[in-house]
């Protein structure tokens, strides 16, 4: 499924917009944003794969906002000024839609998209894994990035997603993946101590009860679960009476 944020400042627009998303099988709906800065504060915690945009807005015009991303999404600007045409496609717009515009026209846009974004995810293995060496790919809103393995200092689950912490980068890699799927190909120098964290065991500082702590901000659960586990892998490394 190809995850959408829907901007527009008007209710009926903006509902079109979502009805439009729900007819197509291959779009999911992550969120409805009435301003571009309401949209900005939701991809500060979430990701999406394609942004469906009007270009006039109060306070920030779509335009100006996705110039104003580091790592924009799939772009579909939707206005009722066909003078942004030219604008819209050197930010490198997916497609516009001129208002108004029916589905056959929304449905071109959204084709569009599956086919751009199939073209950039046919380089790794489906699923966004590697080759069992030591880095693997995953895909992060519409690119793909490679990852060294052992500079992942920890990962976390959140329902579909996986965020994964990064040695020396202050944002995790948030990407659509399973726990299940990326312990698949990662080294046993990783280990799974809670449902929704497996630690770099390399990058753990210390052991305090029920908790690894990773730096003095970072404190990981070890889950019920992987206490066993986990207590089995101290025994076999711990020096000492």
């Amino acid at each position: 499924m190809i995850r959408c944020l829907a901007i527009d400042d008007e209710p009926l627009a903006l509902q079109q917009l979502v009805t439009y998303i729900g007819k197509i099988p291959f779009l999911e709906l992550a969120a409805q944003c009435q301003s571009a800065l309401e949209a900005r504060k939701f991809l500060e915690q979430e990701t999406v794969d394609a942004i469906f945009c009007d270009i006039n807005m109060p306070d920030l015009n779509g335009m100006d906002f996705v110039k104003s991303l580091q790592y924009p999404p799939m772009i579909v600007f939707t206005t009722a000024y066909s003078e942004y045409a030219v604008e819209g496609f050197k930010v490198n717009a997916v497609d516009y839609l001129l208002k108004p515009f029916g589905l056959q026209d929304f449905q071109r846009a959204a084709n569009r998209i599956r086919e751009r974004l199939d073209t950039t995810t046919r380089l790794p293995q489906q699923g966004g894994v590697g080759d069992g060496s030591d880095t693997i790919f995953v895909k992060t809103e519409y690119r793909i990035v490679k990852v060294t393995i052992a500079d992942i200092r920890y990962i976390e689950g959140m329902s579909e997603y996986l965020k994964i912490y990064i040695e020396g980068e202050s944002k995790p890699i948030i990407t659509l993946l399973s726990m299940k799927k990326i312990t698949e190909h990662l080294p046993d120098t990783f280990m799974r101590i809670h449902r929704s964290y497996i630690v770099n065991l390399t990058k753990i500082q210390e052991v305090n009860k029920n908790r690894i702590i990773m730096d003095a901000d970072t404190y990981l659960p070890i889950g019920d679960l992987y206490k066993e586990g986990f207590q089995n892998y101290l025994d076999t490394h711990f020096l000492g009476k």
